[in-house]
């Protein structure tokens, strides 16, 4: 499961901040059967953040995951990009992760992270904080092995579905 794994943050893009929430999800998704094949930080700049998501869709990395950008200051624009890049969205994912994230803080209603495919890629936007991702990578983790066979089909159901 090749995935890769965008940080969203002007510092950790400029080297002044550590890039936590990268290293923990990288960790995660590993955990989770997932190949690492790029991690890269971007600044909180929508179209340095749609770049990074087509390059790797267009490279046919099964899995994007992104951390940052999901809050609701005027630089938080990582949805945005997400959905100017997606074909099609897949909201369970970031709504299973906002359901999951109010059991442990009611400020998790301000996360305005979506999820959705592009081409054969699905990517999923994360929350920046280290502890969030902790407390929601668990919810999507079962579903990755399938989410990839299922992106690698030509079309219609494999039999057995």
């Amino acid at each position: 499961m090749q995935t890769a794994i965008i940080t969203i943050s002007t510092s950790v893009a400029a080297g002044r901040t550590e890039d936590t929430s990268g290293s923990i999800l990288a960790e995660l998704a590993t955990a989770a059967g997932a190949e690492i094949v790029a991690r890269e930080a971007v600044t909180d700049d929508r179209e340095a953040i749609e770049q990074r998501l087509r390059a790797h869709a267009a490279a046919g990395i099964p899995l994007v995951f992104t951390t940052g950008g999901t809050g609701l200051t005027p630089d938080d624009v990582t949805p945005e990009a997400t959905r100017a890049v997606i074909d099609r969205e897949a909201p369970g994912f970031a709504e299973a992760m906002r359901a999951e994230s109010l059991k442990h803080t009611p400020l998790g209603i301000l996360t305005r992270g979506v999820s959705g495919i592009a081409g054969r890629t699905l990517i999923i936007n994360f929350p920046g904080n280290p502890k969030a991702i902790h407390e929601l990578f668990g919810v999507i983790a079962p579903t990755l092995r399938h989410v990839v066979a299922t992106l690698q089909r030509e079309g219609g159901r494999s039999a057995g579905h």
